[in-house]
């Protein structure tokens, strides 16, 4: 070990009066003693940044065991990994670095804690767009699965089915990821492992719900329930989820369930609604579909609900946060806007080489080549090229392909002065 106890202070630095001078305790002995001050002669877990591995930490214990007399001054050391910023070390002197405060202006607080427990905390972790762009849509994922979840269960009512090999192998799949999970945790607190299978049982479940819906059958309510029950304890232990809410994400404030006060009204309107479209449908009053359409699309998002049709089923209801709704909205409207765009940009293109083959068609075959003086400099009576642009005769080779885009290009212009009533292109009659 090599550390100094006791420094001479520098002119600006603190300092006090020691039987070896004035100064200052050294770093490493300054963090020992306070960490003692306040939790004792024994530590449990003592944590830092994986730099402080060594020589800081093994100073400490070198210091704090030697002044103690014990061989286990901290029963557990965690060194976490660094956070960068493209790829490097967060550093004042850089100008790199970002608050927590200045984050939170850009996204939630739910979004940066998912993108912590997404990474291991012993590894290195770059702060960017694209690692939160990963949190912020498996946040979208936990929050469609726990939507789509609440509305089977509360469209099943009090159903309670037979367990079928689907819902059997879904159990199945859904307890061996628990166990990894729990394995996870224990193993040095492994976040991001436990979290990729979190993210296997929603993807599991979902398959699971797809292939019910494609089959018109019912997904389980129990086994969705108790799978939702546990990933949303899971989201409360790890921070994501602050509410006592039972299934997911609070929707609104937290004075009060909004979704049972709200939800037996919405539900009664989109039973009406469908209703009014099977009726549209029978009688083909395209204008009352559109209304329907217009209440789905406009009228309920600005509301926090989201509607979703559903071929041969009851509609789906959903409370999301208004401005989510929005924001979804004005993707869906920018999408369609750049979706007709494109299509008006290559229908435009289409025409363009439509017109620019017809005008390819009008001119003569004698004038085919003559235009071409970037290739060709003499031509013979016919038009035909004879030498390049350098002077060089045409090859044998080369000149048969030109006679053969010729006598394409003469057909075809032939083909249209027939088509003009034997008038050629340019006026001459045939």
């Amino acid at each position: 070990m090599d550390f100094a106890l006791w420094k001479t202070s520098k002119p600006g630095e603190p300092a006090w009066d020691s039987p070896w001078g004035r100064g200052r305790p050294g770093w490493h002995i300054e963090c020992s003693v306070m960490a003692t001050a306040v939790l004792g002669d024994k530590l449990d877990i003592h944590a830092g940044g994986v730099d402080l591995r060594f020589p800081h930490h093994d100073n400490e214990i070198a210091q704090s065991e030697a002044y103690f007399q014990c061989d286990s001054w901290v029963n557990y050391f965690l060194h976490s990994g660094h956070l960068t910023i493209s790829g490097c070390k967060m550093s004042k002197s850089l100008k790199n670095f970002i608050t927590i405060k200045e984050a939170l202006t850009q996204y939630t607080a739910r979004q940066i804690r998912l993108m912590f427990l997404l990474h291991s905390w012993r590894s290195t972790l770059d702060y960017s767009p694209d690692v939160m762009d990963i949190a912020i849509k498996f946040e979208k994922t936990l929050k469609e699965f726990f939507l789509t979840v609440k509305d089977l269960i509360r469209s099943a009512g009090n159903s309670h089915p037979k367990w079928t090999a689907d819902d059997l192998s879904l159990r199945d799949k859904y307890f061996a990821s628990k166990q990894k999970i729990h394995e996870a945790l224990c193993d040095s607190v492994d976040t991001r492992t436990a979290m990729d299978n979190i993210r296997d049982i929603i993807g599991s479940t979902n398959v699971y719900i797809q292939e019910r819906v494609a089959a018109k059958a019912q997904a389980h309510p129990a086994l969705l329930q108790h799978i939702s029950l546990y990933l949303t304890r899971m989201m409360r232990v790890f921070g994501v989820i602050d509410s006592d809410e039972s299934i997911g994400f609070t929707v609104g404030d937290k004075s009060g369930n909004v979704e049972e006060t709200i939800l037996p009204y919405v539900s009664a309107l989109a039973d009406f609604r469908e209703l009014v479209r099977k009726e549209a449908r029978e009688v083909k009053a395209a204008n009352i579909l559109q209304f329907c359409d217009r209440i789905r699309d406009d009228v309920l998002p600005n509301l926090g609900v989201r509607l979703e049709d559903r071929e041969g089923q009851p509609p789906a209801v959903k409370l999301v946060d208004k401005n989510e709704l929005m924001k979804e909205r004005e993707a869906k409207l920018q999408a369609e806007e750049e979706k007709r765009v494109e299509k008006e940009r290559k229908k435009r293109e289409i025409e363009e080489a439509r017109l620019a083959k017809e005008r390819q068609m009008r001119v003569p075959p004698s004038e085919l080549f003559r235009s071409q003086t970037d290739k060709f400099s003499l031509f013979d009576d016919k038009g035909m090229p004879t030498h390049d642009h350098e002077g060089k005769e045409i090859s044998k080779g080369q000149l048969k392909k030109l006679e053969k885009l010729y006598q394409t290009h003469e057909a075809k212009f032939k083909e249209l002065a027939a088509q003009n009533g034997n008038a050629l292109p340019n006026g001459n009659a045939s």
